[in-house]
């Protein structure tokens, strides 16, 4: 006999525009949201590259203002974020362009929102206010996070060593604009790391408290996608297929895990990160793969889906040999992180709103024989 029907909601998530060239079409995107002005967000080091000097060439020629604001750092800090809502408000009534991996687009988010509430900060709780933030265009340059899928963004405050979450359904993307053309020079290592974060989304949304049948299938799509793709990727940068279906994979995963939350990988991960600045990613790898076994036994259905989309009857063994295969983890030792760090860093995992989705809940306990393992 079946059992009985659970009722879900699921808010629709951003345009999308997909495929080589698809920057192109920034400009008309701008022009669309009804504004004369786009104020472009990036970070340095790609502006450097021109991909960013491109856009705004295309944006000024099709008669927009334009400005550019660089000053994200690869950890976006709530103190960049209230830069850039300064500059912004200065600026004036635009479209915010984002352009960059998902610290820019998570930093933008926070920038847009900030930007029309005078006197806030960027650790405000903002989540819930009548003002809208300004309209944004996502322009997703790693194949990652997906954060162009959400209207949330994770900054850190340096101040307090913790991840805190800025966010309002104002600032969700009104477009993402993914061009795999824009990732075809992102070196293997960012690769690697960029794409297992996909990954994780796609295994732990699959394994969340908060799925449904929409998450799920998205999820699976992009574990399926990122597994097979992301190998490519990293041992051929320039391929451009690769690139294209990894960002595609990245994309769905962003939008499962809108839907229905992530776990304890990202909880770690978060903690990691702020107290010793490793890239999301290889902080994710470091611990996947103990946090994977220790939740077995309770997301024994959600790991089954995520064997049969890699390919394998094992997904911890599956995911372990792909994480080996683009050489992408690291323990704890190797990242800054000394033994009397472990209980800062179980406490603050448990604390991190992702654990909460976890199929299995962990007690600090939990948490430091995990880090143990990983150490």
């Amino acid at each position: 006999m079946a059992g009985p029907v659970n009722g879900f909601t699921v808010e629709a998530t951003c345009a999308l525009e997909f495929g080589p060239g698809a920057v192109a079409r920034v400009p008309a995107l701008v022009d669309g949201l009804g504004r004369a002005a786009a104020f472009v967000v990036t970070d340095a080091g790609l502006r450097a590259t021109g991909i960013v000097d491109r856009v705004v060439g295309d944006l000024t020629a099709a008669g927009l203002w334009t400005e550019v604001f660089d000053g994200i750092g690869s950890n976006p800090s709530t103190t960049a974020v209230e830069h850039g809502a300064t500059a912004l408000r200065a600026f004036g009534s635009c479209v915010v362009v984002a352009i960059g991996g998902g610290s820019v687009l998570d930093a933008a988010k926070g920038i847009a929102l900030l930007a029309t509430h005078h006197g806030a900060r960027a650790t405000d709780d903002l989540w819930s206010s009548p003002v809208a933030g300004l309209p944004l265009v996502a322009v997703p340059t790693t194949a990652g996070t997906g954060a162009e899928t959400n209207g949330f963004g994770v900054v850190e405050d340096t101040c307090a060593k913790r991840k805190v979450y800025l966010g309002h359904a104002s600032v969700r993307p009104r477009v993402a604009v993914l061009d795999p053309e824009l990732t075809v020079g992102l070196p293997p290592a960012a690769t690697a790391a960029t794409g297992f974060d996909a990954l994780v989304h796609g295994v732990e949304s699959l394994a969340s408290r908060g799925a449904n049948p929409v998450s799920d299938a998205a999820a699976a799509q992009a574990v399926a996608l990122v597994g097979r793709w992301l190998p490519v990727a990293v041992d051929d940068g320039t391929d451009l297929e690769a690139r294209a279906q990894l960002l595609l994979g990245a994309h769905l995963a962003g939008q499962a895990l809108t839907v229905s939350g992530l776990g304890l990988v990202h909880g770690i991960a978060h903690a990691v990160t702020a107290h010793t600045g490793t890239p999301h990613g290889v902080a994710l790898a470091s611990v996947n793969e103990q946090v994977m076994r220790w939740s077995a036994g309770a997301a024994a259905e959600a790991y089954a889906r995520a064997g049969a989309a890699l390919g394998t009857a094992d997904a911890v063994a599956g995911t372990a040999a792909l994480v080996e295969g683009i050489r992408v983890r690291r323990p704890l030792h190797e990242l800054g992180v000394d033994r009397g760090l472990l209980p800062v860093l179980a406490a603050a995992a448990v604390v991190d709103p992702v654990t909460a989705n976890a199929p299995r809940t962990p007690t600090e306990d939990d948490v430091r024989e995990i880090l143990d393992a990983a150490w």
